[in-house]
């Protein structure tokens, strides 16, 4: 009766590491795919270099096409960076603290500042975006690159993409501060020395 009393007491906290290791799986694959687009602004950025100086021309498109795809790469990976925990963190008092004060210190981040950061960037920019595909937006270039509006989509992709991981910090520091961390796989847990990085695929 006992044991089947604490089965079922641990099923939410199963079902919170779950969705943990699924919003974390998403980001993981998105990050993995639009990381390989640092490729290409490389490419496309040394053609430009080569046409301009070398053949004395250039296309305004591809201008526009590497600056584009830098915009679309940073946005579309940031949620990736913060499940590696790549962003820039004042952490003179983060780094050397135990697990459950890094849980906590977490919650308290994602719930008072991660997620209304998120929203009010998803609420103003979905006027500016829906905006933008109603007019089809292009460059505003001459000779500049069409599709502007898919570009402008992609501040809502990392709105939505940071609040998602935001909410699976603020899961896992639950499991660590009930102390149900174990059912994360390790890769996703905090660490006493240093945070756990997912490798990003070669």
């Amino acid at each position: 009766m006992h044991r089947a009393a604490r089965a079922a007491g641990s099923e939410p906290m199963r079902a919170l590491a779950a969705i943990v290791r699924i919003i974390s799986g998403l980001n993981t694959l998105i990050g993995n795919i639009f990381s390989w687009l640092s490729l290409a602004i490389v490419a496309v950025c040394f053609t430009v270099v080569v046409q301009r100086y070398v053949f004395s021309s250039s296309f305004v498109w591809m201008q526009d096409l590497y600056i584009w795809l830098n915009g679309a790469m940073f946005t579309a990976v940031a949620g990736f960076a913060l499940l590696r925990n790549d962003h820039v963190r004042v952490d003179i008092f983060y780094r050397p603290a135990n697990v459950r004060r890094k849980a906590l210190v977490d919650l308290i981040g994602v719930i008072l500042f991660l997620l209304p950061f998120t929203w009010v960037v998803f609420y103003y920019a979905w006027s500016f975006v829906s905006r933008s595909w109603r007019l089809t937006e292009a460059s505003a270039n001459v000779g500049g690159m069409p599709g502007l509006f898919i570009l402008k989509t992609f501040i809502l992709g990392f709105a939505v993409l940071v609040a998602l991981q935001g909410i699976a910090m603020a899961l896992r520091s639950i499991l660590v501060l009930t102390g149900n961390e174990t059912l994360l796989p390790a890769a996703l847990r905090y660490d006493a020395k240093t945070d756990v990085k997912p490798e990003a695929s070669a």
